[in-house]
């Protein structure tokens, strides 16, 4: 016998999975929970077996469940893109983007304005967030497509390389200190991260003495500590502000290595997904990696 999902409890279940509640579920949807629990009971009688089980408040996707999820992100993607192709619906398909802080400023908006050239009728989703966050919202099917940092050695087997861009020690041009008596005041992110572990992996084996001077989530605030001369940062050059500048020779400070940039790409993204992907690697080449 063949069995016919229905598109509103898949759609039910990708959004429990995503808000890790199906109450949030519910309530993003616009349905009762009572309707939504029902929604997911049928889909596992349908699957006989298991999809979530409760850990502590959440409900957490079994092997079964995370593999019905991926299946449901890939139906209700085409579904969607078919409906709207056809007008058959006032719904909008969505895609979803993820990026580093670093590149919102030029590879975003150059990828959306063709993006939204040659797909009007489709919503975008856009995600800031550390390399490691969206490397997993990437393999978990809840981004379809980001760029993202990575060790210079990695393998090329979780990703597509872009390119390769230097690190540099960075800080404003008024900033002043003595490296050989002074601690290297650092403006760092928070940890877990690529530029961190570089800067202090290069230090301690360089035998710099240093002290962690401002730490931050946030690519702004990053800048803005070196605006104020609270110390020096680790970043490439792409997007450097006026002001700051590469300042490793002028403090003695030991060289960097190269970072690789990486397209990462769903396995279940819908083909104006794909699209997206090609619109982004083209783009952060254009801007980021010329020549």
């Amino acid at each position: 016998m063949n069995i016919a999902f229905d598109i509103d409890a898949l759609r039910a279940i990708v959004a429990g999975a995503d808000l890790r509640s199906f109450a949030r579920a519910a309530a993003q949807l616009g349905r009762s929970q009572s309707a939504v629990s029902m929604q997911l009971k049928k889909l596992e009688q349908q699957a006989g077996t298991q999809l979530f089980v409760r850990k502590g408040r959440t409900l957490v996707a079994t092997d079964a469940g995370e593999a019905l999820v991926a299946y449901a992100r890939r139906i209700i993607a085409l579904n969607d893109e078919a409906a709207l192709a056809l007008g058959a619906t006032a719904t909008t398909a969505t895609v979803r983007l993820g990026l580093p802080q670093d590149f919102f400023e030029d590879v975003m908006p150059a990828t959306l304005s063709e993006y939204s050239r040659l797909h009007p009728g489709i919503h975008v989703e856009v995600q800031a967030g550390p390399n490691h966050v969206l490397a997993e919202e990437v393999r978990a099917g809840r981004l379809d497509a980001a760029i993202a940092f990575c060790p210079e050695s990695s393998s090329g087997s979780d990703g597509e390389l872009i390119g390769k861009l230097p690190m540099h020690w960075m800080a404003h041009k008024s900033l002043v200190f003595d490296s050989r008596v002074d601690r290297i005041p650092l403006v760092l992110f928070d940890h877990p991260c690529l530029f961190r572990q570089s800067a202090l992996s290069a230090l301690e084996k360089a035998g710099k003495r240093w002290r962690v001077a401002v730490t931050t989530p946030s690519l702004p605030g990053i800048w803005a500590a070196l605006r104020s001369n609270l110390g020096l940062a680790v970043r490439t050059e792409h997007g450097m502000p006026e002001g700051v500048q590469c300042s490793g020779e002028k403090f003695g400070l030991p060289k960097l290595p190269a970072i690789s940039l990486k397209l990462l790409r769903s396995s279940n993204a819908s083909p104006a997904a794909q699209d997206l992907c090609d619109l982004l690697e083209h783009e952060t080449i254009r801007l980021v990696t010329p020549g």
